[in-house]
């Protein structure tokens, strides 16, 4: 179906279709799959230009005969938005459907001459026809009368999760399946600007103490058990097929990434739990979200996907998700570092599940009891308590367990003994002992999670304080200053710029580093503690080689991160 109607669309630069996708389950939009087309506008008056392309979607899907309720227009920055839902065997369809009302907008604005409406209303009827499966729309409908949820792909359907799933091809469906031995497993989705990955991993450990087969999927693998089925970053929808299919799994969590929730929508329909870590600004500018607002809307889309009963749990401390929750028709699960939170009262007050952190325990409230968990300082990633975004963490973890059906006692066994290290959490504040000195590896990589790092470090005490920092060469320039001037809340002695080979990405050597080196200068470091590295490990090998006993250092790093683990984990720290 990739190639069933191929359009000459007009190439102009004031009117250009920015993309074109099946969105596969919920989505920014609603939660029944559709289509979405993105359009850039120049010259023109946007408002008129999408009034001109959902005037000829809706001529078309009712020559079609497919339905027009839910159609949508997201006005955005620059340009906007396309979307309406379809029926799940019409998907190829609905998109075809929003280019070709494109090409008919465009080439009428342009005063191009185009194919007529009634030849392209027939070319889409053909491709309704070949994508029609009568088999897939009843076997998915049924499945949702039942309770049991469903992953599509171009090549396969799935009913029911991990132990209690069957996959069959699209090409081979069946027409009575055994709906005994299918159900869902206990599932919950994880999103956010920072925090995600600890989150997952922090969930799917709880799950394993206990007792169940555990797995996750996330930005660094899919893993069943102690399996690691697969490496990369998999925080997109083939992640969670890849671990949903999965027969030995008991319990899944899902990283949920906004690039996946924009080009696919959100892989299942019936989590017991959905996770927002925070909200902030990054990735900016793609699939039509320009605004940290949309970005927002776009992260708790994840409500959408909970079964009856799941529950959205959220950072009542985040404004922007607060915000972003008042258009929500969900009852959110909040956590906040503080009890005097007003969401937290509110919830309390309503007998509503929360959580919260009080005289230095996190605290966690059914409805009716409310039980002092753990201390904040007998959980490891926090840093006796210095990383608050890891009390958050920890927080956000624990409630998405107990939605789940774990016990306390295994909530309480991982939040004391999951460790920022290599092993339980590599990249994220991985800490070594190094001469005498504490070494913090973190692929912190945006203001946010730099800003988050550097203050629960700041707090730590130290004779000197060394950072290495290096920049992939698609930031803008002052995004590379910001990140630079957001290492200083660690109150660095030293400060190493490095280069970053593998990814100058369109830059000449050196320029990042001396962008770097600029942004330190202008945040009062003397030139002489400013060092030149021309690599990740290369700038390690130089802090280790300063490091005394009571010194304290901060290395992010995105790459050569198994040579810098091993150089750290040597006896003297030395390779």
């Amino acid at each position: 179906m990739q190639e069933a109607l191929v359009l000459p669309i007009p190439e102009d630069l004031g009117l250009v279709l920015d993309g074109c996708r099946r969105l596969l389950g919920p989505n920014l939009y609603g939660r029944e799959p559709g289509a979405v087309g993105d359009c850039l506008v120049t010259g023109h008056d946007v408002a008129a230009v999408l009034a001109l392309w959902s005037g000829h979607a809706r001529r078309l899907l009712d020559h079609l005969g497919l339905p027009q309720a839910g159609l949508r227009l997201r006005p955005f920055d620059g340009g906007g938005s396309l979307y309406f839902p379809a029926p799940i065997d019409q998907l190829f369809t609905a998109a075809y459907v929003i280019e070709t009302a494109w090409y008919l907008t465009a080439a009428g604005l342009l005063g191009l001459s185009s194919m007529t409406p009634e030849t392209l209303a027939t070319e889409l009827t053909r491709i309704s026809g070949m994508e029609q499966s009568s088999t897939l729309a009843e076997l998915t409908a049924e499945a949702s009368r039942r309770g049991i949820d469903r992953l599509l792909d171009d090549d396969a359907l799935t009913l029911g999760h991990g132990a209690g799933s069957a996959t069959w091809t699209t090409d081979a469906l069946p027409e009575a399946p055994d709906w005994a031995r299918l159900h869902d497993i206990p599932l919950a989705l994880v999103t956010g600007t920072n925090g995600k990955t600890t989150t997952v991993r922090l969930i799917a450990a709880m799950g394993a103490a206990a007792g169940k087969v555990s797995g996750l999927s996330s930005t660094e693998f899919v893993k069943v058990g102690d399996e690691v089925l697969d490496r990369g970053d998999y925080s997109g929808p083939a992640g969670a097929r890849l671990l949903l299919r999965d027969k030995r799994l008991e319990i899944g969590v899902l990283e949920v990434a906004r690039g996946g929730i924009l080009r696919r929508g959100l892989p299942v329909t019936r989590a017991r739990a959905a996770v927002v870590t925070n909200v902030a600004a990054d990735h900016l500018g793609q699939y039509g979200i320009t605004t940290v607002p949309e970005l927002a809307q776009v992260k708790l889309s994840v409500h959408r996907a909970l079964a009856p009963g799941g529950q959205l749990i959220l950072n009542a401390d985040d404004p922007m998700v607060v915000e972003a929750a008042g258009s929500l028709d969900a009852r959110p699960v909040w956590f906040s570092l503080s009890a005097d939170s007003p969401l937290i009262r509110q919830s309390r007050a309503d007998v509503r599940a929360c959580g919260w952190l009080a005289d230095g325990r996190l605290h966690l409230f059914d409805g009716i009891d409310d039980t002092a968990l753990v201390a904040a300082e007998d959980v490891p990633l926090t840093l006796g308590g210095a990383a608050r975004y890891n009390i958050e963490n920890a927080l956000a973890a624990a409630l998405a367990a107990r939605a789940l059906g774990l016990p306390d006692a295994a909530i309480r066994k991982v939040l004391t003994s999951f460790r920022s290290d290599p092993t339980d959490n590599p990249g994220r504040a991985n800490e070594f002992a190094v001469n005498g000195a504490r070494v913090f590896v973190d692929f912190a990589h945006n203001p946010h999670s730099i800003a988050a790092i550097t203050s629960a470090l700041a707090a730590l005490p130290a004779k000197r304080r060394f950072a290495l920092i290096t920049h992939a060469g698609d930031r803008s320039d002052e995004d590379i200053a910001a990140l630079t001037r957001g290492l200083f809340a660690l109150r660095p002695d030293i400060v190493v710029a490095a280069e970053n080979p593998k990814y100058l990405r369109g830059r000449p050597p050196d320029e990042v580093p001396a962008l770097i080196r600029r942004a330190c200068r202008d945040c009062g470091l003397a030139e002489d503690r400013i060092l030149p590295a021309a690599s990740p490990a290369d700038g390690a090998r130089k802090i280790v080689a300063r490091l005394e006993p009571g010194d304290l250092a901060l290395l992010l790093v995105h790459d050569e991160r198994a040579a810098i683990f091993d150089l750290l984990r040597a006896p003297t720290g030395a390779a």
